[in-house]
């Protein structure tokens, strides 16, 4: 690299390790959704200062002295996005083997790609549920100090599973399994809580437990649940007194309906869901995140010799049920929460989550928008913060052509993000 190179890198890096928008923009749009629940608004300016919205404005009127002018007069402006379960630091065509040849560093190099791929996406909050060692907490501190762009992230670090199952390291001789566990996994209500309390420990902002079976794990006993009712119990009591939320992966029917009944705050797959497992639900006030685009990425890759048989014959099950406990959960009233499972699908094709949850989760596409922003917030808790635009709340914003609140496709083209007040590179 030339010497000028090295200034220009190191003013680019210099430049993101500012304190979040220490710089005052006026923000022009053409037509504000600042919630997605309700109307629009015309054309508005939003002005932030220190990385926070202090004001909304009708029109476009003069500029703020000192302020940086973004022009998006000719775009829609709303919320930044939110997917309530990613992966950052995975990738799709990712082997079970690698666990053995990659290390919890380069999972974190991998998350800080990741993570600027999805905030130009149009993602400017993520949960990321489940990674290797301290990786996820990792890429969540270096966007939230602003020493590399991206989402803010709510990071659940290694999930809680059962020994021997989803979330457990298989596939490998025993040595080899004992060598690479993150210590995450327990048998019993009391080794249970005491994994919750280790992962709040360890920097974990929510729990994330594998309540059933998984498809991309080495591990053939199916779908269905893993957890006793009283460990589910346990783990979320323990979680509870800590002040963190529950996340439960779950796929088979009766999984799903125990995590609910045991008190999680959601469900995420929900793949096999039947009118029982909604029913408990809808009475526990249990969120669903229906991740449609990792049944999308199991899909793409079948017949391609991506998976090995184990896992190929629990992904053809998943796409024989693509999208049918999303239209049920949403015709009976159950709570929404945007997500897409990314790492089993390519990250940056997270909006395409929202065309699946109309076409085949049967979803109006302005209740999509609710779930990808305020709706995704409230599930994430940080419904303070994020999720619509309002004064007193983070600078989450991004701007797209048409209107997303009546056609998903909209959001795949995402021209301008601004998370937590600083302007994403989009390039």
């Amino acid at each position: 690299m030339t010497r000028t190179g090295l200034l220009t890198a190191f003013a680019a890096a210099a430049a993101l390790a500012a304190p979040a928008g220490a710089e005052t923009y006026a923000v022009r749009a053409g037509r504000l959704i600042a919630d997605a629940a309700k109307p629009a608004r015309g054309a508005s300016t939003i002005v932030v200062e220190n990385g926070r919205i202090v004001r909304i404005e009708d029109g476009h009127g003069p500029v703020p002295a000192g302020a940086t002018l973004v022009d998006l007069s000719a775009k829609t402006v709303l919320p930044g996005l939110i997917d309530a379960h990613v992966h950052l630091t995975g990738e799709p065509d990712d082997q079970f083997w690698q666990l053995a040849t990659t290390s919890p560093e380069y999972a974190t190099a991998v998350g800080l790609k990741n993570a600027l791929v999805t905030a130009r996406a149009g993602f400017t909050t993520v949960r990321d549920l489940g990674s290797p060692g301290l990786a996820g907490h990792a890429v969540r501190d270096a966007v939230a100090k602003g020493l590399a762009p991206g989402p803010r992230v709510v990071s659940s670090g290694p999930a809680l599973s059962i020994v021997g199952g989803h979330g457990d390291v298989t596939g490998f001789v025993p040595k080899v399994n004992a060598a690479l566990d993150d210590g995450y996994t327990c048998t019993g209500p009391d080794e249970c809580a005491a994994k919750v309390r280790l992962a709040s420990k360890n920097g974990a902002d929510v729990v994330k437990i594998t309540a059933t079976g998984g498809v991309l794990s080495q591990q053939g006993r199916g779908l269905d649940a893993h957890f006793t009712d009283a460990e589910m119990a346990s783990i979320v009591k323990a979680a509870r007194g800590l002040g963190l939320k529950v996340a439960a992966h779950a796929h088979g029917a009766r999984g799903i309906e125990a995590a609910a009944r045991a008190g999680v705050d959601s469900i995420d797959h929900g793949t096999f869901a039947d009118a029982d497992a909604v029913r408990a639900m809808k009475a526990n006030g249990t969120w669903l995140v229906p991740t449609l685009m990792a049944t999308t990425g199991l899909n793409d890759r079948l017949g391609k010799g991506v998976y090995t048989p184990l896992v190929e014959a629990k992904a053809r099950q998943t796409v024989a049920a693509w999208g049918k406990a999303l239209n049920a959960a949403y015709k009976a009233g159950v709570g929404i929460a945007f997500g897409t499972d990314s790492a089993v699908s390519e990250h940056g094709r997270n909006a395409e989550e929202a065309e699946l949850m109309v076409r085949l989760g049967g979803m109006a596409p302005r209740d999509v928008l609710v779930a990808a922003t305020s709706g995704a917030a409230r599930l994430l808790g940080v419904d303070r913060e994020t999720g619509t635009i309002e004064a007193g709340k983070a600078a989450d914003l991004i701007a797209v052509d048409g209107d997303p609140a009546s056609d998903p496709k909209a959001l795949r083209a995402v021209r301008y993000v601004m998370a937590a007040g600083r302007p994403v590179p989009m390039d």
